[in-house]
């Protein structure tokens, strides 16, 4: 089993940063791929951007540029830096690990 919390949504202004980040517990050391997806109201969930044990990363062309993710092995933990941030940022962020393994989310608002 493989538990996540995020931290570091809320509410910032047009082309401002946040940072998110994800904290894993459990048998994480059997997770290759994690990742960030989100979901906007009325819409379905979508990737944002993934991360391998290695370093290989993948994002989302809405994204490209502006989020970086990232992984700290030995913390058991993955960040998503975003910059440059526009209303259609907003979301819900959700942490994934694997196939199975959902944080329960955290709320992203870009709005002036």
């Amino acid at each position: 089993q493989v538990q996540l919390v995020e931290s570091g949504g809320g509410l910032v202004q047009p082309g401002g940063s946040l940072s998110l980040s994800c904290a894993a517990s459990g048998t994480v050391f059997r997770i290759n791929r994690m990742g960030w997806y989100r979901q906007a109201p009325g819409k379905e969930r979508e990737l944002v951007a993934t991360i391998t044990s290695g370093g290989s990363t993948n994002y989302a062309d809405s994204i490209k540029g502006r989020f970086t993710i990232s992984r700290d092995n030995a913390k058991n933990r993955v960040y998503l830096q975003m910059n440059s941030l526009k209303p259609e940022d907003t979301a819900v962020y959700y942490c994934n690990a694997g196939i199975n393994y959902w944080g329960k989310g955290t709320l992203v608002t870009v709005s002036s």
